[in-house]
C-alpha cells in the first residue's frame, strides 16, 4: 500500500536556513492535503549549570525567575513562529489554513520531538540536518539524528544549506 501523508510534525530549530525543511513540509501538505505542526523545542539548561545558578541566586529565586521567564520565553517563540510562517506563506496565504497547532516545549529536543510524535500521531517527521564537523557529529550527534535512530515513524531530513 502507498503511503499518504495526512498529519506532518515540523520539527525546527529556528535557524536562519530552517525555511527550507519547512517549505518541504508546504509542498507534501499541498500535495496530499495534509496538516502540519510546527514544533519548537527550547534545549534544556544543562544540570550542572543550573545547579551552580541556583546556588549562587538561591533556589527559591532561581526558580521563580526561571518559571517566569521561561513562560514569557515560550510566547515570544510562538508568536516568532506564528509570523515565520505567515511571511513564509504570504504569497499563498490559504495554506495558513493548513497549520494545525504550533508547539514550543522545554527539553532535550530529540526526546521531546518523539513525545510529541507519539501524542499527535503523525504520518511523517519533517526536520532539518546542519552540516557539522566530524568531531562536533562524532561526539554530539544530531537531533535529526537522534529522532532518525529513535523513531517508528518515517522521518524526512533535509538538508539546511
Amino acid at each position: 500500500m502507498i503511503p499518504g501523508y495526512h498529519t506532518l510534525l515540523y520539527a525546527t530549530d529556528l535557524s536562519d536556513n530552517s525555511a527550507h525543511a519547512f517549505r518541504h513540509a508546504v509542498s507534501l501538505a499541498r500535495r496530499y492535503d495534509a496538516v502540519i505542526h510546527i514544533l519548537h523545542v527550547m534545549p534544556a539548561m544543562d544540570p550542572a549549570m543550573e545547579s551552580y545558578v541556583a546556588a549562587v541566586m538561591g533556589e527559591e529565586v532561581f526558580v521563580k525567575l526561571e518559571q517566569t521567564n521561561r513562560e514569557t520565553l515560550i510566547e515570544t517563540i510562538r508568536q516568532r513562529l506564528e509570523k515565520f510562517a505567515a511571511d513564509e506563506l504570504q504569497d499563498h496565504p490559504e495554506d495558513l489554513q493548513r497549520i494545525a497547532g504550533i508547539e514550543v516545549h522545554y527539553g532535550r529536543p530529540a526526546a521531546t520531538i518523539l513525545s510529541v510524535a507519539d501524542r499527535l500521531d503523525p504520518d511523517l517527521i519533517i526536520c532539518g540536518t546542519h552540516g557539522k564537523g566530524l568531531v562536533s557529529h562524532t561526539f554530539l550527534g544530531s537531533v535529526a539524528e537522534k529522532v532518525l535512530r529513535k523513531s517508528t515513524r518515517p522521518i524526512l531530513v533535509v538538508p539546511i544549506k
